[in-house]
């Protein structure tokens, strides 16, 4: 992974990091929601880059920074055709 370094005035830095906590994890944040919101990374590499296990971890995450999950007719689609392949080899359970 590439490492950048920020130059901060000490003051703003203190402030953010008293605000925010950990620096570098809300600027991957900042940096990985505008990537997804450009449309630079899908939202599978937005899990995998901040590390969260399911669709919708992440879609809670990106709905608390007002942005909503890009999920179009064609993932739809597929999804639907993944649960009837796992339905018809067993692999679902029934709730």
């Amino acid at each position: 992974m590439q490492q950048i370094q920020i130059v901060l005035p000490d003051e703003l830095a203190f402030s953010l990091k008293e605000k925010w906590g950990n620096l570098e994890r809300k600027l991957m944040e900042i940096i990985v929601v505008e990537a997804y919101r450009e449309g630079s990374i899908s939202s599978g590499k937005l899990r995998e880059l901040l590390g969260f296990s399911t669709i919708l971890e992440a879609d809670k995450f990106l709905k608390a920074k007002g942005v909503d999950l890009d999920y179009d007719e064609e993932d739809f689609i597929a999804d639907r055709q993944t649960h009837e392949q796992l339905e018809k080899e067993g692999k679902l359970k029934r709730l």
